[in-house]
């Protein structure tokens, strides 16, 4: 059954999209002269309680982005983390990302197991244009407080502008993480295993998910964006394998939502 619980809010998310200038070029921080946008905006949807649960919650979370107004990225995916790109001539893009990681309280289903403390990974990403209407995208980040673990996200999409102010776009996801990863937000040991009533498992690593993904990306202005999205992720490996999925959980995770924004441009 299908439940909703509280609002939540999470934290914005920052994305850097510009290539540092040489420190001649106006001293040290010459790289942030020039053209900038801040896109603020809102994203409502209905997801899993915590990775793994067949219970659902409402969320709403805002959308801050900042960027550096260059060579303009052809696509954009709302799985896209927090992005510095060091390397971008339009039909390649590399550099540095991240993603804040919010905790994991131990209540309801989870009770008797470890929280998970708030956190973040940083690493880097690799993304190109195979054709004119596909993007492929890669990201391995390694966990800081949240986990100590490495996780890979891999994705491709297709995209096709149905008119000039709408565009469908979709396509595979693939996750995969280490041992250590999957040990915080799966593993239950001894201890939890008698305070819970779960049984005690030690995952090692290995895929993750395996999904879809897909939007309908309205651009109402120049200035204003409005999407519809879905996801669809079967946990697979250590994460199908771990008593909280077994017991208590769910393999089957699906998020539905809308999201819509306003980009403001601005001089330094």
């Amino acid at each position: 059954m299908v439940t909703f619980a509280r609002i939540s809010a999470a934290a914005s998310v920052l994305a850097l999209s510009a290539v540092p200038a040489s420190a001649g070029e106006g001293g040290a921080f010459g790289w942030m002269k020039g053209d900038w946008y801040l896109t603020v905006g809102a994203t409502g949807m209905v997801a899993p309680s915590f990775e793994g649960s067949k219970k659902y919650m409402l969320s709403a979370v805002p959308i801050i982005s900042l960027g550096k107004a260059g060579s303009e990225t052809r696509f954009s995916s709302r799985n896209d983390n927090i992005s510095l790109a060091l390397i971008d001539d339009g039909g390649i893009r590399a550099g540095l990302s991240g993603k804040i990681i919010f905790g994991r309280d131990a209540k309801d289903e989870l009770q008797g197991l470890h929280d998970v403390k708030w956190g973040g990974e940083v690493g880097g990403f690799f993304e190109f244009y195979p054709t004119d209407w596909m993007r492929a995208r890669a990201e391995v980040r390694h966990g800081i407080r949240s986990h100590n673990g490495v996780v890979a996200d891999i994705s491709v999409d297709a995209f096709h502008d149905v008119t000039p102010a709408i565009r469908v776009s979709g396509g595979p996801r693939a996750s995969f993480a280490t041992a250590d990863y999957f040990d915080a937000y799966y593993g239950v040991n001894a201890q939890e295993a008698v305070d819970s009533g779960l049984s005690e498992y030690k995952p090692g690593g290995g895929m993750r998910s395996a999904g879809v993904g897909g939007a309908i990306t309205w651009k109402a202005t120049d200035n204003i964006t409005a999407s519809l999205f879905g996801e669809y992720a079967r946990l697979m490996g250590p994460a199908a394998d771990s008593s909280i999925v077994k017991e208590r959980g769910s393999r089957d995770q699906l998020t539905i939502g809308v999201s819509t924004s306003y980009r403001f441009d601005f001089n330094l």
